[in-house]
């Protein structure tokens, strides 16, 4: 199942739990839908950043749908 380290498993509007940098150290997760997708290079190693359309950023965690 993908984990959201791999950019091409991630679309526009895909549900994600994202971790936002505030929640690093509680791990506390926040779901949404991506707006769009803030990392450039293809995998990273703690997540690919992304925005959600509530306009919270952080980095995928877990794709939902």
């Amino acid at each position: 199942m993908p984990d959201g380290r791999n950019r091409k498993d991630i679309q526009i509007g895909a549900e994600v739990a994202i971790v936002m940098k505030e929640d690093q150290r509680t791990g506390d997760l926040t779901d949404g839908f991506v707006e769009k997708i803030l990392t450039k290079s293809s995998f990273h190693p703690h997540g690919i950043k992304v925005r959600l359309e509530t306009g919270e950023v952080g980095r995928v965690k877990e794709i939902l749908e």
